[in-house]
């Protein structure tokens, strides 16, 4: 019987999916990208949802491919964005944050604090986490210094992400992980800190992008709620 032995592995924990509403990317093209980049192992973290990655877990299984998906979710909580790995479904949004953190550890899971100093993210409650995101490939302004000194100064365990809703940025950001090829020993080498994160910013030109269609949903969104108000009222 051969023994299956711990190695050095790359995985992207902060993928979007179009199961969050501001991306467009489908599961297969994540999957493949993911592939390509040569990838170990990817999180799709969609909003408020898991059945991104749920869904990612069956086709990789479909697709044959030599990829491991961690289950996760991007929360947003009332304090901030929260990252569950390790769970197969979801939790309620806009709960706070040491409520949320408390039900994704009765499931066994992994509470991740993602960009922790970007808008809508939680901060110095960071210390809470099991591990913080040290690495965000669209943290442009010095972000992820201060998320390092935070890890640091605390003995957290430091990961890192493409936060990608874009193909081309996916693999960007990464977290290198000791540990057997499978979601349990990636999991527990998160929680013990056998990790390292790094990367790439984005390219200015696909930030750009992004800007753009954040820019196109909030004007449809402005959009639709106007809508709504009017014909409310002509009814």
């Amino acid at each position: 019987m051969r023994l299956e032995k711990y190695r050095s592995m790359r995985y992207d924990l902060h993928i979007h999916s179009n199961y969050s509403s501001d991306s467009n990317l489908s599961v297969d093209d994540i999957l493949k990208q993911a592939v390509r980049k040569g990838l170990d192992g990817i999180a799709i973290c969609d909003h408020n949802t898991v059945d991104g990655s749920l869904h990612a877990m069956q086709r990789v299984r479909e697709l044959n491919l030599s990829l491991i998906v961690i289950p996760g979710i991007e929360i947003s909580t009332s304090e901030g964005h929260l990252i569950v790995l390790g769970i197969r479904e979801n939790i309620q949004p806009e709960l706070t944050l040491s409520e949320t953190i408390m039900i994704a550890r009765q499931k066994g899971a992994v509470v991740i604090a993602p960009h922790p100093f970007k808008k809508n993210s939680i901060g110095y409650a960071a210390k809470d986490a099991d591990a913080i995101e040290t690495f965000n490939s669209r943290c442009l302004f010095g972000e992820n210094e201060r998320a390092k000194e935070l890890a640091l100064s605390l003995g957290k365990p430091e990961v890192g992400g493409s936060d990608s809703h874009l193909l081309s940025a996916i693999g960007l950001g990464f977290t290198e992980i000791n540990a057997l090829q499978s979601e349990i020993s990636v999991l527990e080498s998160i929680r013990s800190g056998n990790t390292r994160s790094g990367g790439k910013l984005i390219p200015p030109d696909i930030m750009m992008i992004h800007a753009i269609r954040a820019g196109v949903r909030r004007i449809r969104r402005s959009a639709r709620k106007l809508y709504s108000k009017i014909f409310y009222v002509k009814t």
